[in-house]
């Protein structure tokens, strides 16, 4: 593709991120550094400053994707059976193989724990993923063995007629009110493309999260909040919270400078119901908060 500069930009990869929604800017960078991306008809750099009327030629090589394969990666069973298993995903784990993390995934562990019996939807990349967590979210995730469990989870997920979800999250800085319902669209950040943001309709999509606060921490400023996701978008508690003047402690993208020390994003999928997909069976799980929430926790006078 061809574009004509119309207004003048400091550098080349932020006014083509501002201009190709479906490419983020890393990626934009990647094809930079691999010549796919002329200023003028000269190989470009992402520093490069662009002037009205330059002409930049973008091309986009054929995806080519790359089979994982099996690795021995120790894994939290929750349940398992022929149709479909439900982990308990740990803080750090990469759910699918991408460019910068090619191997150690979730996938490629369940490739060698069912012996590549996974539902093929996904295709090679993502087989059995019928859902994600971000990487440093731990927690519960179910995956698909067969064809037919796949559809149903994913009718499931998308319907939210029977699928529930629960997280539970430590925030910096406490939100107001005590409980309420965030109802937002969110789309990406309209100058940080590797960012999601709250973007007025009709762009973006709708985003729905139910919070309440479980406890509080007057000392730290921090509180234990439990969400109830209705809508399943990229980073949408994390932009949720954000958007309520609390992100979550620990994030590195949407939280706040100079913030108290976290050993990692405190965002923990709790709990999952849901009907398995093949017997219509009621199904409850909870993966066990982390050590990390233990500090507030202690300060729940009710268990969770």
């Amino acid at each position: 593709m061809q574009i004509k500069v119309q207004e003048p930009h400091a550098r080349m990869d932020a006014y083509l991120a501002s201009c190709l929604d479906e490419l983020s800017r890393s990626r934009i960078q990647e094809l930079i550094r691999e010549q796919y991306i002329l200023l003028n008809g000269k190989p470009a750099k992402p520093r490069d400053s662009v002037k009205a009327r330059d002409l930049i030629s973008v091309t986009i090589p054929e995806a080519v994707p790359a089979e994982a394969a099996p690795q021995d990666i120790p894994l939290d069973l929750i349940f398992e059976d022929e149709h479909l298993l439900v982990i308990h995903k740990a803080h750090g784990m990469v759910v699918h193989p991408a460019p910068g993390n090619p191997d150690g995934t979730l996938v490629n562990a369940l490739l060698h724990h069912c012996k590549g019996q996974l539902s093929g939807i996904g295709g090679v990349e993502r087989p059995g993923i019928v859902h994600r967590l971000d990487k440093d979210t731990s927690g519960c995730i179910v995956v698909a063995k067969t064809d037919p469990a796949h559809q149903g989870l994913v009718t499931q997920f998308s319907e939210r007629t029977t699928m529930e979800k629960l997280y539970l999250a430590v925030t910096h800085g406490i939100p107001t009110p005590e409980k309420d319902t965030v109802f937002t669209h969110i789309g990406r950040h309209p100058v940080n493309r590797q960012k999601m943001a709250v973007v007025n309709p009709p762009g973006g999509k709708t985003a729905i999260t139910d919070y309440k606060i479980l406890t509080t921490d007057p000392a730290t400023k921090t509180a234990l909040v439990l969400c109830h996701l209705h809508t399943g978008r990229t980073h949408q508690i994390r932009v949720h919270l954000h958007h309520k003047g609390a992100p979550i402690l620990g994030d590195p993208i949407y939280g706040k400078k100079h913030e108290i020390p976290s050993p990692r994003l405190m965002l923990h999928a709790w709990q999952l119901t849901f009907n398995h997909p093949v017997t219509g069976k009621k199904l409850h799980f909870t993966a066990s908060p982390p050590p990390e929430f233990k500090p507030w926790l202690n300060l729940q006078q009710d268990s969770l």
